[in-house]
């Protein structure tokens, strides 16, 4: 389970002395906690990527913000952070294979003009998660919808 190997590698951090790693693990746990209580239920993996996979968007734009303003050694951080974050993630999907589940998810749903969207990503959310980046996705899908 996820959770429990966030709660070893955090353990383990602690042990080694690695305050930033030990940072971004309690950074993630938090982050666990705060929804679990915010929704009173135990999360499961699922939702725990959910949640990692929201940290990973925020870095991004973090480190885009900082780049833009010129502020490097903020973005060091967050791209550190980022990294952390992603060593959680499943192993990510190739364009070509993210191309190939959205010609299946069209064929299996009908998909056949931009109306049909909501319904497409329906069927490719958990198929893609944690696993691709949903906003480039969904810029495929309508590409593919439109075209």
């Amino acid at each position: 389970m996820l959770k429990q190997r966030l709660t070893d590698d955090m353990k383990a951090a602690m042990k080694a002395g690695d305050k930033p790693r030990l940072g971004v693990i309690r950074l993630i746990n938090a982050a666990i906690k705060q929804r679990e209580v915010d929704e009173r239920i135990a999360l499961d993996d699922t939702q725990v990527l959910a949640v990692l996979e929201k940290m990973v968007k925020q870095r991004r734009d973090s480190i885009a913000q900082y780049e833009a303003a010129g502020r490097e050694d903020l973005a060091a951080v967050e791209r550190f952070e980022l990294g952390v974050c992603q060593e959680y993630l499943p192993e990510a999907l190739s364009e070509a294979e993210i191309a190939a589940l959205i010609d299946k998810a069209v064929t299996a749903t009908g998909a056949a003009s931009m109306r049909d969207m909501g319904k497409l990503m329906g069927v490719l959310k958990p198929k893609l998660q944690g696993r691709a980046d949903m906003g480039a996705v969904s810029q495929q899908v309508k590409a593919r919808l439109q075209g």
